[in-house]
C-alpha cells in the first residue's frame, strides 16, 4: 500500500502553500527536491500535532527557530523531514480513518517501537519505515 501523494501534499498545505498541484510521486519528489516553503513546515506540524504547543515543539525539532527566521525555503534534508512527517500522517489517517485517531496513534508510545512514539521514531528514515510497517500491519489486520 502506498500513500497518496496528493494527500501528503494536502497535509503540507496543498496548492496554497506549495504553489502547485501535486498529482504524482514524481511531482512530490520535485517539490521536495526544490526545497519546500517554510509554510509547509508550519502547516504540517500544525496538522499533525493538533495543538499550538505540540506544533511548536515539533516544529523546533525539525528546523530550529533561528534557522526558520532566516529563510523562506527549506533545505533538502529539512524538506525531506517535513515530507516524511506528512507521509506518516497521511498513512496513519488512512489506517485509522480519521485525523484525530491518527494523531493519537502518532503521539502515543507503542511497544512495537521500543516504547517510543511513532513521531519520535520518525526522526530518522529507518524509524519512519518501522512506523510505516506497523501501520501496514494494522491496516491488513496482522498481529502487532
Amino acid at each position: 500500500m502506498s500513500v497518496d501523494p496528493e494527500k501528503v501534499a494536502e497535509v503540507m498545505g496543498g496548492d496554497e502553500v506549495l504553489y502547485e498541484h501535486v498529482r504524482s510521486t514524481a511531482d512530490l519528489q520535485r517539490v521536495v527536491a526544490e526545497g519546500l516553503p517554510v509554510g509547509a513546515l508550519d502547516r504540517t506540524v500544525q496538522y499533525v500535532a493538533g495543538s499550538r504547543r505540540a506544533a511548536a515543539v515539533l516544529r523546533d525539532r525539525i528546523v530550529p527557530r533561528a534557522t526558520r527566521a532566516r529563510r523562506t525555503r527549506l533545505r533538502l534534508a529539512e524538506s525531506e523531514r517535513v515530507e516524511r512527517l506528512a507521509r506518516l500522517m497521511a498513512l496513519a489517517e488512512h489506517v485509522w480513518e480519521g485525523a484525530d485517531d491518527a494523531r493519537e496513534f502518532l503521539a502515543a508510545p507503542h511497544p512495537m517501537l521500543d516504547g517510543r512514539s511513532p513521531l519520535e521514531m520518525a526522526e530518522t528514515e529507518l524509524g519512519a519505515r518501522r512506523v510505516e510497517r506497523l501501520l501496514m500491519k494494522l491496516e491488513y489486520g496482522l498481529p502487532v
